[in-house]
């Protein structure tokens, strides 16, 4: 089967051509998971960020149909700034093409469109896992599935703490996902460091991840990997105040009906509102983490393929 065509900038294009390190970002932050224009200044941020780590940043989008890796600083103006845009995943994307529509992509999404263009190493805020109460709803977002089948590094805070995080570690072992702790022995709680389930495997230098990621798919793993990388301390939230608060969203949730992909947009937003702001702060500073950590593992990994020659 013939892989979908990926539009690459001239820049990712370039970097690839001279194996030079790239690092793959959603859009999804910018067109449902921030707020304008705090999603634009946020996306421009941390693709700066990334460049001043040494690696390459491809923002990850479908803009008019076409699959796009790597977006000018106009192109994430727009999409910060539209009303209309799809949240796409990964069984969204031939519609979208169809349609000639203009979307952010999720973490399968960009996964999905990362691999097909070369690109091995993605920087996302938290993965999507299994919802609370998924035992009834059987609410399981697509990028469990997808990092299983799917072989790129995923660097992030653990999943969103708004979702179950036993549930979704017991899923990631059973779908052999392996999951890298770096510098932490605990999963992380997105807005909070551990969430009290420890992890297997914990390195503490980009060297030794780098070197984890190429031997993985050296010995035949077909899927991808999560490096879980907690949020800086000085930057984290106290675990029961956030849960709380996210006790509270999702009693909210409950009352006005929200399932489905509206689910984690509500959710995240009413959860700033409980916080007075805290947790928006959290999540950018947790986004911008993963982005310099995720260049600095991209810089190695391309430093462990080369060696290799």
């Amino acid at each position: 089967m013939n892989s979908p065509k990926v539009h690459l900038s001239d820049e990712v294009k370039e970097a690839i051509a001279t194996r030079a390190p790239i690092v793959a970002l959603e859009s999804a932050i910018i067109t449902h998971g921030l707020p304008h224009p705090l999603n634009a200044d946020t996306a421009v941020a941390v693709e700066e960020l990334v460049r001043s780590s040494g690696a390459i940043p491809a923002t990850i989008a479908i803009i008019e149909g076409k699959l796009r890796a790597g977006l000018s600083k106009e192109e994430i103006a727009r999409l910060a700034a539209a009303t209309d845009v799809a949240k796409a995943s990964r069984r969204d994307l031939a519609a979208l093409i169809v349609k000639r529509a203009t979307a952010g992509t999720t973490v399968a999404a960009t996964m999905f469109i990362a691999a097909n263009a070369g690109i091995r190493i993605f920087a996302t805020g938290g993965i999507g896992g299994v919802h609370r109460g998924a035992e009834t709803t059987f609410d399981i977002s697509a990028d469990l599935a997808e990092l299983a089948r799917t072989p790129v590094a995923v660097v992030s805070a653990g999943v969103k703490s708004i979702l179950d995080i036993p549930k979704t570690a017991e899923l990631l072992e059973t779908l052999s996902v392996p999951v890298i702790g770096y510098r932490a022995s605990d999963f992380p709680a997105f807005f909070s460091r551990a969430s009290g389930i420890r992890i297997d495997h914990r390195f503490d230098s980009v060297e030794e991840i780098a070197r984890v990621i190429a031997q993985h798919w050296s010995v035949g793993g077909n899927g991808g990997l999560m490096i879980a990388n907690p949020i800086p301390a000085a930057d984290a939230i106290d675990g029961k105040s956030i849960e709380a608060a996210i006790e509270r969203a999702l009693a909210d949730a409950r009352a006005r009906g929200i399932s489905q992909k509206e689910v984690t947009p509500f959710l995240l937003s009413r959860v700033v509102d409980i916080t007075g702001g805290q947790s928006l702060k959290a999540n950018i500073k947790l986004i911008s983490h993963n982005a310099k950590v995720a260049a600095e593992i991209a810089v190695a990994y391309e430093n462990v393929m080369q060696s290799k020659k």
